[in-house]
Formats: C-alpha cells, structure tokens, sequence
C-alpha cells in the first residue's frame, strides 16, 4: 500500500482548513447581509408611511389650503398650545406631587394608593371623555342630584378646551406620576438624611434636593404626556375641539383630499419630531443621572397632613377612575338590554380578530429585529432598529393616511394593468393591520429586545454546543429566555390594538366596526349611556398591561 508523503499531507491538510475557513466566512457574510437586508427591509416598510407624508407638500391644493388657513388653522394651533400648556402644568403637578407624597410619607391608603394611581392608564382618553360629559351634563346624575337639592345654578359646559385639557391631564398624569415615583423611590433615606443634615424642612427637601434630581425623569414623563395629547384624536372629538388630529379626519372625510390629510399630517409630524428631539436630549440625561436604592425611610409628618394625603390621593383617584368606571357599569347595567343585540358579535369579533392579526404580526417582526440587534450591534443596526419603532412617536391619524396613499396608489395601478377591476386592497383589513403594526411595532419590540438581552453570551455559546441545528438551539435555550418578552409583547400590543380608534375609523371598510366604532358613533350622538358597554369592555381589557406596570414595579421594588 503507498502512502503520501508527510509533507503532501500537510499541505492537502493546510488546503482543507484553509477552504473550510473561507466556506465558513463567505456564509457568515452572507448571513450578514441577508440579516440587515431584512432589518433594512423592515424599517423601509415602516418608515415608508412618513415620507408618504412628507411629500404630500409637493402637491399643494390651493383652494382647501386657502379655506384652512382663514377658518381651521387658527383655531387649531390655538386650541393645541390650550392643550399642550393645561397637560404639562396640571398632569406635572398631579403627577409629581401624588408621586412625592406616596412614596416619602406614610399615611392611610398609602399603599393602595401607590398602585391604584396607576389604574387611568387603563381608561382610554375617550372614555373618561364622554363619561364626564355625560355626567356634569344637565340631564346627568350630577345637576340632577344638585337639583334635588334645590340647587339651580347650572355647571359650567366642559364640552370645550379647557374641559379637554383637564380631562386630558387626568387620562395622562400616570406617566409622569410612573416615572417621578421610580426617582423618589431610589433617592429613599439618601435625600432625606442629607436635608436634614443641611437643616432643611420638607418642603425645601422636596424643591431643593429631590426635584432637581428627578427632574429628568419629570421632564420625560412629560414629554409622554405631550405626545399622547398630540395623538388624542377621541377626547377632543367628544369635547368639539378642533385640533390636528380631527383636522386631519375633516380633510379626509369632510373635504374629501387625501392629499390635504397628508399636508396637515405633515405638519403634526414637525411638532412630534420636536418633541421627540427633547425626549431623546432628557433621556440621555436620565442615562447619565445614577439613582441608587435609597432605603423605605419615610419623613413623618402630623396627623392633619396625613388625612390631607389620604383626602388628595382619594380625589384624584375618585375622579380620574373610579367615578367613570362605576358610572361605566351603572350605564351598562340600566341598557343592556336595549344595547345588547347581535350587532356585538361583530363588534367583538372584529376586535378580537383585528388585534390578535397585529399583535401575531407585531411579534414575529420584533423577535426578528431584536435578534438582528445582538447579532450585529453596529451603529447603521441601530440606526435601522430606530427607524422601524419609530411609529408609537407618530399620532394614528398620521399614519392612517400615510399607509392609505401608498395602498390606493398600488390599486390603482393594478387597475391600470387590467390585474384587477376594482380597488382590492384599500378597502380591506391590510391597511388596518399595517397602520397598526407601525404604530405598536414599540410595544412589541422593547419587551422582546430587553427580555433578549438577558441571553449571555456563555449561554449562547453553550447552545451552540449541545447542537448543530439552529432550530434545536432555538427551542430548547432560546425560545425559553424569549416567552415571557414575547407573552408581554402579545399582551400589550393586544391591548393596545383594542384601545386603539383613529386608524380603525378612518381606514375600515364600512360597516366592519369595532368597539372603539362603536364607542365613536355613539358619543358623536350623545348617546353616553349606548357607549358604555363597548366602553367597559375596553376598560376591563386596559387592566391588563396596568397588571403588567405593577409586577414590574414590585419586582423593581
């Protein structure tokens, strides 16, 4: 038997290794460029809906733009800096001081009312809307009952701006509230014992030490408030208030111009992106801002201050929850039976079946785009990773109209090919189910990023130990550390899908209706009380990501 020499079976070795080396490059590579090809893929198709409306202004409509600027424009700025100025004072006072008061004193309630403080979020702006209207109404339970008592001077109307303002401020001070008591909890026994080492009193503790160094967290819950104000399309639709968002839903319907919905979308966007461009600044400051637990020390004060504590917490609680949803169940109780009727089958179905599409879509591309992220964390990833969540920062009337161009567009040019007769897809769910996904892809996609993160590397190279095939080391150490951000992502953008009204308004078909549809058509009648089922419905599906804000927070606690 002949045996090659040792010197040719060096370099045949040296060949192989060097060949398996290149194969092994050469699919790295192109597993790289097929992954950002996909995340570039991704944050085109949501990107897409705002450069759709950035170019609307190379078609300008004179005619409509002349009418907007002698009649709506006005009004519509003035009533938005209305707005904007009541939310960051009276949802920042709120907010801040409910905030301070139940995490640096004890006192009756104190820990019920850390939590339940937190239950607005689960009321959308809508509904806290027309409930209060229907209440303080002259024929609500409100005058009704002053009446009984001989009391006959009228409430003033809260059908305007300044009613929209407060009851926006009492939908959306549990941002800042959420966000103010996570600094004051982590400043704890730190602040306290260094006040009094300066021999402040408790106010001067509070504006001179434990202010400033939550105020970055403050200014960015704010900053949230603002930007849910800037999208409220429902609340000051109940209230008659004429602002971006209904401009938009006029110029649409009313006027019938896309093409102006999208110049006026145009311009939400710039306040938006400001906006967002201060979130960013304040954020990066949280970012350099380090809070350490403080410790549980509480400062004591007098018995009159506790109750005025426990008194405080109790009305804002009472108004901003408990009232609505009480008043929610009376009106549902009293009219389910002339409500009630087949018609809600289809209301829930469609809400059912439209939500669990978006939250099953929602998922899957967040899994995809986080999975990208820790694979190659590169400024361009990041950068394509900013572009495809960029949609929770942009109002739903925006992106109804900036996905809704772009599908009648392809239409029409199915048309024109002779593909199709009629328009097919303008009319369908698609439009719905892409507006949405844009908007929530966030929901979706923090959860499954954070929850990712917690995959060590160890852990990663171990999978790839136990197996050579992707799809074992998927289910066996992957999908495990990955359920519970993908369970929260599913539960969150569910819910919020649900809450969600413009983009189910302006882009359904007619008659597919939802119970946001539903809530909409029956307070635009001033039917208050046919409202309030579909109204408690939703409300009873919010308390679900309130469950999820509240594990978080004890867990963090």
């Amino acid at each position: 038997m002949m045996t090659l020499p040792k010197a040719s079976a060096d370099r045949d070795s040296d060949s192989t290794i060097r060949q398996g080396r290149t194969v092994s490059r050469d699919y790295a590579m192109q597993k790289r460029i097929t992954s950002k090809s996909v995340l570039g893929l991704i944050s085109l198709f949501m990107f897409i809906p705002i450069i759709v409306v950035l170019f609307s202004w190379t078609q300008p409509v004179e005619e409509i733009w002349a009418h907007m600027a002698d009649y709506v424009l006005p009004q519509v700025l003035k009533n938005t800096a209305v707005l904007l100025t009541m939310v960051i004072i009276i949802a920042g006072s709120i907010g801040t001081g409910l905030a301070w008061v139940t995490s640096m004193y004890r006192f009756p309630g104190q820990r019920f009312f850390s939590w339940a403080l937190m239950l607005p979020l689960a009321m959308p702006a809508y509904v806290l809307a027309f409930v209060t209207a229907g209440i303080v109404d002259f024929s609500g339970p409100l005058q009704t009952a002053l009446r009984e008592f001989g009391v006959t001077s009228a409430i003033p109307s809260v059908r305007n701006v300044w009613g929209a303002g407060l009851i926006l401020s009492l939908a959306f001070y549990p941002y800042v509230y959420l966000l103010a008591r996570q600094a004051f909890l982590s400043q704890g026994r730190r602040v306290i014992e260094a006040g009094q080492m300066l021999g402040l009193g408790r106010s001067r503790i509070f504006f001179r030490l434990a202010l400033p160094q939550a105020l970055p967290w403050i200014i960015g819950g704010l900053l949230l408030t603002t930007m849910e104000t800037l999208a409220d399309f429902g609340a000051v639709s109940v209230f008659n208030v004429d602002t971006f968002t209904t401009a938009i839903y006029k110029a649409w319907f009313g006027f019938f111009s896309l093409t102006t919905a999208a110049q006026l979308a145009a311009l939400l966007i710039g306040v938006v992106f400001i906006v967002v461009l201060f979130e960013q600044y304040w954020q990066a400051r949280r970012g350099t801002t380090t809070l350490s637990q403080g410790g549980n020390r509480r400062l004591e004060t007098s018995t009159a201050a506790k109750i005025a504590m426990t008194g405080l917490c109790a009305l804002v609680f009472l108004i901003a929850f408990l009232a609505p949803f009480l008043q929610l169940i009376y009106w549902t109780l009293t009219n389910f039976r002339q409500d009630f009727d087949e018609r809600y089958i289809g209301f829930v179905t469609n809400s059912l079946m439209i939500a669990s599409m978006t939250t099953l879509f929602i998922a899957f591309l967040a899994v995809t785009i986080a999975w990208i992220k820790r694979q190659y964390p590169e400024k361009t990833t990041q950068m394509m990773v900013t572009f495809a969540t960029l949609g929770y920062v942009v109002p739903g009337t925006v992106l109804a109209v900036g996905v809704f161009i772009p599908i009648a567009w392809l239409d029409n040019q199915m048309i024109g090919f002779g593909l199709i007769s009629k328009q097919v897809l303008s009319g369908s769910v698609i439009v719905m189910l892409l507006a949405l996904s844009t908007r929530f892809m966030t929901v979706g996609f923090q959860p499954v990023d954070r929850q990712l993160q917690r995959l060590t590397v160890n852990q990663e190279a171990a999978a790839k130990l136990l197996s050579d095939s992707p799809w074992q080391r998927w289910r066996q150490v992957m999908l495990p550390v990955l359920s519970p951000g993908v369970l929260t992502a599913l539960l969150m953008g569910f819910v919020e899908v649900m809450k969600e009204m413009p983009i189910t308004l302006m882009t359904r078909r007619h008659g597919w209706d939802t119970l946001a549809v539903r809530v909409f058509e029956m307070t635009g009648e001033g039917m208050w009380e046919r409202a309030a089922l579909p109204s408690l419905l939703i409300v009873l599906v919010g308390l679900i990501p309130v469950w999820i804000l509240l594990r978080q927070s004890d867990k963090q606690g």
